[in-house]
């Protein structure tokens, strides 16, 4: 996959748009910040400069950061996702055979991973277990706990 992030077309529009108001927003604010800062005299014992010039680098860095996360993003079409396989943005059915449990989850990038949500990294222990399984094969997953069966029961988009 050579580095890049695959995600769907919403969730690069709101990178794009967090960006947007990092830029617009954040960005002023912190200038503000600084200046206001600034006006109360003496910068050298100015904790409040100190601490608004910290949150504009901070800022920066993170602008920086996510420019780079979208410059390395690509789109996944989802209709040429192949489903009879795990792989990203795959959802997938699974029974967890110690416990007989069932759980879907669906495979993201790592930065889209949220668990609440039901949405495992491809590089976490599970996700890295399950890719390339297919529906009725069981894939062992290293876990800290020891090793975790999952029944492959469906993969759908």
């Amino acid at each position: 996959m050579g580095g890049f992030n695959y995600v769907t077309k919403e969730t690069l529009e709101q990178m794009k748009i967090e960006l947007q108001r990092m830029k617009s927003v954040d960005r002023p604010a912190a200038s503000r910040a600084i200046a206001e800062a600034k006006e109360k005299g003496d910068l050298k014992e100015n904790a409040e400069y100190d601490a608004a010039k910290e949150a504009q680098g901070l800022l920066e860095s993170k602008i920086a950061q996510m420019e780079g996360i979208i410059a390395n993003t690509r789109i996944v079409d989802e209709s040429t996702i192949d489903t009879s396989k795990v792989s990203i943005l795959t959802k997938v059915t699974l029974t967890n055979l110690t416990t007989k449990k069932e759980v879907t989850y669906q495979i993201v990038s790592e930065n889209e991973a949220d668990l609440k949500a039901g949405k495992i990294s491809v590089t976490s222990p599970i996700g890295k277990g399950l890719l390339g399984k297919k529906a009725g094969e069981v894939a062992e997953v290293q876990a800290p706990a020891g090793t975790l069966k999952f029944k492959i029961e469906n993969i759908f988009i």
